[in-house]
């Protein structure tokens, strides 16, 4: 092997497996993440299948991700929140939401605390996956490649939210 060549191979993989790693401490300092005081919620599969739909249990229990535009909530932008679809708690408001064009519904920022990151080794390459911080569940990824303020999508599967308009007068 050529120097050049074996210097080129190592920058390579430098990037490869050094820029992930980067990335995501820039999410992590981006995300605001404090010591929750939120209760964690803890079920068995069979309650989870209780009170999830097949779809909802394969995405938020099994980290699935549904098919790209097949979520109603890639299109809503009304005013509200978006809450987790297996313990109703809030994740995002729709003011951090923007159109990413990938087909999942996206927002630049998730409320403070209410999520957690870890690392994802399913497409080989690393990505962030975060799940809600109360029951666990998984939501989706975040990348770096989003709007200002923050230039991050955390890009979320539908069926893991739900939306709560504004306007809603919980009893």
């Amino acid at each position: 092997m050529k120097r050049r060549t074996f210097l080129q191979a190592a920058l390579a993989s430098a990037v490869v497996l050094g820029l992930p790693r980067l990335l995501d401490a820039e999410i992590e300092r981006n995300t605001h993440m404090s010591d929750s005081q939120i209760e964690k919620i803890t079920k068995s599969d069979t309650e989870w299948r209780n009170i999830l739909s097949p779809q909802q249990f394969d995405v938020l229990r099994n980290e699935a991700t549904e098919r790209s535009f097949s979520s109603p909530l890639n299109k809503q932008y009304g005013q509200g929140s978006y809450v987790c679809a297996g313990c109703a708690l809030p994740l995002f408001d729709s003011s951090s939401k923007f159109d990413s064009g990938t087909g999942w519904p996206s927002f630049f920022q998730p409320i403070a605390g209410h999520t957690e990151i870890k690392r994802d080794f399913k497409m080989i390459l690393p990505r962030s996956e975060y799940h809600c911080i109360r029951c666990g569940g998984h939501q989706g990824h975040v990348f770096n490649d989003g709007p200002e303020p923050t230039g991050q999508r955390w890009c979320n599967n539908g069926v893991a939210l739900r939306f709560i308009p504004a306007d809603h007068n919980e009893l």
